[in-house]
């Protein structure tokens, strides 16, 4: 039997194989960001308000959501290889689609099936890489896979700022197209199905946990995305939503682990390698998403940079990135995984605190630094883990633990934004709160102030508008230092995030590989 699997995989040269995967997954992860700083413009476009305008992003992250899981499950359907390039030509259509879109709601039908489309890229590919290369390469497989998962969303605000500012933000969905069609035509002659991985007949469809899987993540996208807006659990309608999505996940969940024939096979948290090391990255992709979202507001509102300005202070963070994966790549294979992760964990954790001291006098060389810190300890963090988490996972389960270990980092990323956001909106009442006992007439020091002010403004006005106008230009100075305190409240709280998780790694266990080099020498 070993004879015949042997016999029908072609002879392809892995890092050949590699390259229709990460041109996928590159494509598809920077779609998740790359549209962020072009939402605003998208609003404009279609007359919609903020609110309605988070559905671009909320939609994609759905769908995208929902699909995660079923990779194992569509890949017997259909073999994994026909899936895969399946995925990627709905995304590109699904792309050329959201370029053409005259109004909010085609917009976000366009989001949704290019969620659907782009959903069982990024495991599928993990998947394939893994195995395609033997267990003492996985390192530097995940080092080069660590491009896409994290220099993408880094440089997304970046390129989505120029091509906005330069073109129009349709373009930001148009350059999908001609490199997903690529892709699909790479993936045609140079991937291979491995038995395991092809069509399989009398597939049955787990209906229980497909609708429970829908209903969850759909309804904890909305509590997530609306909450705060809604006061989150003094709204009625955010309790009954909540409760219904608890609900959902536990039938999923339960239907998972006591059915025959599911969507997932959850057994492989049974493995303390993945256990762990899903858990730290889930954390890890909530902080990733969480700063990405509120870097470039702070950068845009705080400090007045453009949308293109903005994307460019966040450049160092993907050259750190780059340094970790060339790092990584060298030496991954050769020291103590867990080394690397607890390093990369530290500096991840102190460049948030960094950041967490910052004011609106800083030069740009002070978010830079910081963000290449940040950058270089996401990447030492995320490309070993990435092979620890896989260590000891039979090649059988791979495409089944991906789907599952990617559906919670995309959670964790849909968590670390909203609490984000949270973080900020809470953070400045309180602050507010504090600061306004200082601005009233019991305090001498702020009498004097606004008569000085209002002097100032006396001779362009009349007295009353003078003192209106001081007034309101102190309230709006406090406004703008609660909200600065917000934001460096809530970076704190991400790097002291990263710093505790530091312990999950002991429970993560590494094998060296030297032995088995000395046997193929």
């Amino acid at each position: 039997m070993v004879e015949e699997i042997q016999e029908q995989k072609p002879n392809i040269n892995p890092w050949i194989t590699m390259i229709p995967i990460m041109l996928a997954i590159f494509v598809y992860v920077l779609d998740g960001t790359i549209a962020n700083v072009a939402l605003p413009h998208m609003a404009g476009t279609f007359s919609a308000t903020r609110d309605e305008s988070l559905w671009i992003l909320t939609s994609y992250i759905i769908a995208g959501g929902i699909v995660i899981p079923a990779v194992g499950w569509f890949s017997k359907l259909m073999g994994r290889k026909n899936f895969f390039m399946l995925s990627i030509f709905l995304f590109s259509l699904a792309s050329m689609f959201c370029g053409m879109a005259k109004n909010i709601e085609f917009m976000v039908l366009a989001r949704i099936l290019q969620g659907f489309g782009g959903g069982g890229v990024l495991p599928l590919g993990q998947a394939m890489m893994l195995e395609a290369f033997p267990k003492e390469k996985h390192g530097q497989a995940m080092a080069i896979f660590g491009l896409g998962i994290i220099v993408a969303p880094i440089i997304g605000p970046m390129l989505g700022g120029w091509i906005t500012d330069n073109w129009s933000w349709p373009w930001v969905f148009f350059i999908n197209v001609p490199l997903g069609c690529l892709a699909v035509l790479l993936s045609k002659q140079l991937l291979y199905d491995p038995p395991y991985a092809r069509r399989q007949q009398n597939v049955k469809i787990d209906k229980t946990g497909f609708i429970s899987l829908i209903c969850w993540l759909t309804s904890l996208q909305i509590v997530l995305d609306k909450g705060n807006n809604a006061d989150w659990f003094n709204a009625p309608w955010i309790c009954w939503l909540s409760a219904f999505s608890v609900a959902s996940c536990s039938v999923f969940f339960i239907s998972q682990l006591l059915r025959k024939n599911t969507l997932v096979d959850l057994s492989v948290f049974k493995d303390k390698n993945y256990s762990a090391g899903t858990v730290i990255q889930v954390v890890i992709q909530g902080v990733l998403y969480a700063s990405i979202a509120i870097l470039p507001q702070f950068l845009q509102n705080m400090l007045g940079y453009t949308a293109f300005l903005s994307g460019l202070a966040m450049m160092p963070r993907g050259m750190g990135s780059l340094t970790a994966i060339l790092l990584c790549y060298l030496i991954a294979d050769k020291v103590n995984k867990k080394i690397l992760v607890f390093i990369g964990l530290i500096l991840t954790g102190i460049s948030s605190l960094i950041f967490g001291f910052l004011n609106l006098n800083i030069s740009p060389m002070n978010i830079m630094i910081p963000n290449y810190i940040m950058g270089f300890g996401m990447g030492t963090t995320m490309l070993p883990l990435m092979a620890i988490s896989f260590e000891t996972m039979p090649n059988e389960q791979m495409t089944n633990a991906t789907g599952i270990q990617n559906l919670l980092k995309n959670i964790g990323g849909a968590v670390g934004t909203s609490l984000v956001g949270t973080m900020l909106t809470r953070f400045a009442q309180v602050h507010q709160n504090m600061l306004v006992g200082n601005l009233t007439p019991l305090n001498e020091n702020f009498l004097f102030r606004i008569k000085s002010v209002a002097g100032a403004f006396s001779q362009y006005t009349s007295p009353d508008m003078a003192n209106y106008m001081a007034n309101y230009q102190f309230y709006r100075q406090m406004i703008q230092q609660s909200t600065l305190f917000a934001f460096m409240d809530a970076l704190r709280i991400f790097g002291l995030m990263c710093i505790l998780i530091t312990p999950l790694i002991l429970f993560c266990k590494t094998r060296t590989h030297k032995v088995n080099r000395q046997k193929s020498q």
